[in-house]
């Protein structure tokens, strides 16, 4: 899986529809193999964001959990501190 499409689901604040549709690019660069589609290839590229950032809407409202939402920030700070603890300081 792409490593820059993050978890959406779950979390409070409510992703975003500016997340969903950034997480549908990745997912879509990914499968293309294209970060910048040719002109000929870009209207089917386009098409294939909305499509999948849709998808990726529908899915999210429609899941269910019970475990309580995480908070974006405290998982923000998490990721930070294992970066952080994986590469050291960049001073």
């Amino acid at each position: 899986m792409c490593r820059n499409i993050k978890t959406l689901f779950n979390f409070e604040p409510l992703a975003t529809e500016e997340e969903i549709r950034a997480a549908a690019l990745q997912f879509v660069r990914k499968l293309s193999g294209f970060n910048t589609p040719s002109k000929a290839n870009q209207q089917a590229f386009e098409r294939a964001i909305e499509e999948v950032t849709a998808a990726a809407d529908r899915l999210i409202s429609d899941l269910v959990t019970n475990a309580e939402p995480r908070d974006r920030a405290l998982e923000a700070a998490r990721l930070r501190e294992r970066t952080l603890a994986r590469f050291g300081s960049k001073s």
